[in-house]
């Protein structure tokens, strides 16, 4: 695998390449990443991983300074499963040699509700540098993980609307065996809340139990699961049954025949943990 860190060496390594499969991260690499890599490498060649912590989706007080940087661990993880020919791994200043000032910004209605709503600018942020790495890599696929649910739709919008000639793959969310979704802001939990953590996975079942049994009431569906999380110490955000093909909320009568989405976000002491599942 070839380490790269800055555009031009990304360029040369690739140069003539047509058929290139994309992961980009922020690193802190896990079991999860390493699925995207296998997919990858499952539709297309040579497979290209980036590793950069992007400032613009960070707000004022999130965990920008604090967000885990591991990348000679990473290197080590992505050379030990071999599946990955060059890896991007640029700093700020190579990335934004200047203010960004050219951004990307998603349409209200998608951009501006439940992740959009809590993390003010997140998405501009996301659309904005993974655009920046589209330019930079070319690739003819590119996987992203369904854990981020509402990234995935943006960013596959915008691949569309920009005529850009790539294809998004969606993986399927990776979880420990007791269901909670793996993500680097797990480590951030002591172990108490690590026993706990699991929860906003169960409860997203019970949402999905009570839609495929029949029921329509959707806010009491919703009321329900909050409640259940913020009697168990949890800081909610949201719980959203959503439909799929626009994370609108659904009318009553497509509640059971519309395919639907439920989406969560939540805080457990300081970490904030997002899930999804599909109905």
């Amino acid at each position: 695998m070839k380490v790269v860190h800055t555009i031009q060496d990304l360029r040369d390594q690739l140069q003539g390449q047509n058929r290139i499969a994309f992961v980009p991260t922020m690193g802190n690499l896990h079991e999860a990443h390493l699925s995207l890599m296998k997919m990858a490498h499952q539709h297309g060649d040579p497979v290209v991983a980036s590793i950069f912590v992007n400032r613009l989706q960070f707000g004022p007080n999130e965990d920008f300074d604090k967000y885990p940087r591991t990348l000679q661990s990473d290197i080590d993880k992505l050379q030990e499963q071999n599946r990955v020919y060059v890896l991007f791994a640029p700093n700020e200043r190579e990335m934004y040699p200047e203010p960004q000032n050219y951004r990307v910004s998603p349409p209200s209605d998608l951009g501006d509700i439940l992740e959009g709503e809590f993390r003010p600018g997140f998405f501009i942020g996301v659309t904005t540098v993974v655009l920046k790495l589209f330019s930079c890599v070319q690739p003819r696929v590119a996987v992203f993980g369904k854990k981020d649910y509402q990234q995935l739709m943006i960013v596959r919008n915008m691949c569309r609307q920009f005529a850009l000639p790539t294809e998004i793959l969606p993986h399927e969310t990776v979880r420990n065996a007791d269901g909670l979704a793996l993500s680097s802001r797990n480590q951030y939990l002591n172990p108490d809340e690590r026993t706990e953590a699991p929860r906003l996975y169960r409860v997203l079942n019970s949402v999905r139990d009570r839609i495929t049994g029949g029921e329509t009431d959707v806010p009491a569906i919703e009321g329900a699961a909050k409640n259940e999380l913020a009697t168990n110490g949890w800081k909610v955000d949201y719980v959203s049954v959503r439909r799929r093909r626009d994370l609108k909320m659904p009318a009553p009568e497509e509640v059971g025949s519309e395919p639907l989405v439920v989406l969560a976000a939540a805080k457990l002491g300081i970490t904030r943990l997002i899930d999804n599942l599909e109905v």
